[in-house]
């Protein structure tokens, strides 16, 4: 893929963009190097974080046994929530600071390595919990320095979280999903092992798979660097800098892997060619939403999952009402896409036929259709619920979605068109049932 061209010269608009790769082993089998890593990083006692289930799981049996050999002590922490809350996160950081360690590895999902990211955060540099919290829900404050060395290694192909400075929660006073943003979050070292997916249920296959989706179709179609201002200096660029060509690249090669082999995924855990290659999807899109950001559908998808009372999908703890992460923003997905079309109309035609969506004919007016429609058939091929009414809403919780959506600027204001409570309001109610 060629550089595309992106407008330069707009007043004020920034002009450069900023590329800060993760540092990713890939390979079926890589997790035994877990122990060579961390002494390679110098850590003596590491903290092990990873929730109940996984940790009677060969995958951290591997990476303690690789740890142990490499004469690294290792300090377990097992309880990990899924959809990790403030008081989840608070509670991961108190047996940080307990248990005085000099470095993290993070066996799980998304969850587990969020929540990995915040105890290294806040036993590094205690303060009060909103602080590092983004703006306008937490006071936004700059993560002070570098933090302990984090070795990220995660069992599902979705969150792409071992290549982002990212950790999201639940914050439970207000029932609203939002999340801690700061490069010094992004995990030091990523070990990917896509070994860890063949023994996922397809329903967590399926969820994690539409989150990478949304990752690059929500990267590719964002707002251009060259439309966002230029920051005041170029340390303070932020990692959500819109759509650039680094991250175009991650996305593209993406989408087509997940056109090729999602459904397969989905359909047969023993389709070992199929999981492997979703899970170098996520470690693409990861790639490419850390270095430019996703936008309307993620931002929507807070409030789904922290206003859900009733659902309980397949697959997941059967404990808690819960919509996970990747289930509750493709509900969103093909609705949003509907409308931001209108703001990139290019740039959707490209995510559709990348998915392998026959675009020949389609004119700009068509692309918001054309990607929705392909949207909601894979959604259908892998049983995926029916929009909102499929996780629990009608269209009498729209307002109070809105409400728990609002807020979530740093996502909205990476749309490629103005999002304001009447766009979310739209947004949603198209999104309540697709077929």
């Amino acid at each position: 893929m060629q550089c595309q061209h992106y407008e330069l010269g707009l007043a004020g608009a920034d002009t450069a963009f900023s590329v800060d790769p993760s540092a990713v082993t890939f390979g079926a089998g890589c997790l035994v190097e877990a122990g060579d890593i961390a002494r390679s990083l110098g850590i003596t006692r590491i903290a092990l974080f990873t929730d109940a289930v996984l940790a009677t799981t060969e995958h951290v049996a591997k990476v303690m046994t690789s740890l142990k050999e490499a004469n690294v002590d290792v300090a377990l922490y097992d309880e990990v929530r899924v959809e990790p809350t403030d008081m989840s996160f608070r509670a991961a950081s108190k047996f940080a600071a307990d248990a005085k360690v000099d470095g993290y590895i993070s066996v799980g999902g998304g969850s587990v390595i969020d929540t990995a990211k915040a105890a290294n955060l806040y036993s590094t540099y205690p303060a009060e919990f909103l602080a590092y919290v983004n703006a306008p829900i937490g006071l936004g404050q700059p993560v002070p320095g570098p933090l302990r060395p984090h070795i990220a290694c995660p069992t599902t192909s979705g969150t792409g979280s071992e290549c982002t400075g990212i950790a999201v929660f639940d914050l439970l006073d207000m029932r609203a999903k939002t999340g801690i943003a700061s490069k010094m979050l992004r995990p030091t070292r990523a070990l990917v092992d896509p070994d860890c997916t063949l023994t996922l249920p397809s329903s967590v296959v399926a969820s994690s798979g539409f989150d990478v989706l949304s990752h690059a179709v929500e990267s590719y179609t964002a707002r251009q660097y060259t439309r966002r201002p230029a920051p005041d200096s170029p340390s303070q660029r932020p990692s959500s800098q819109g759509a650039n060509p680094w991250s175009d690249l991650g996305c593209a090669e993406a989408l087509r892997l997940l056109g090729l082999y999602l459904e397969r995924a989905v359909a047969d855990a023993s389709d070992v060619e199929a999981r492997h290659q979703l899970m170098w999807a996520s470690t693409l899109a990861g790639i490419a939403f850390g270095n430019a950001g996703c936008h309307a559908p993620h931002g929507m998808s807070y409030s789904v999952s922290g206003l859900c009372e009733t659902f309980q999908p397949a697959g997941y703890p059967d404990h808690t009402p819960m919509v996970p992460h990747g289930m509750s923003v493709i509900v969103n997905s093909p609705s949003v896409f509907r409308n931001t079309a209108s703001g990139a109309p290019e740039r959707h035609l490209d995510g559709a036929r990348w998915l392998g969506a026959d675009v020949s004919g389609a004119g700009p007016e068509d692309a918001g259709n054309i990607l929705a429609d392909h949207l909601v058939a894979l959604m259908q091929a892998t049983d995926m619920p029916n929009g909102l009414e499929g996780v629990g809403y009608s269209a009498d919780d729209v307002g109070a979605l809105v409400d728990g959506s609002i807020n979530q600027r740093r996502l909205l204001d990476n749309a490629p068109m103005t999002i304001d409570r009447e766009e979310l309001e739209a947004m949603y109610t198209g999104a309540l049932r697709y077929w």
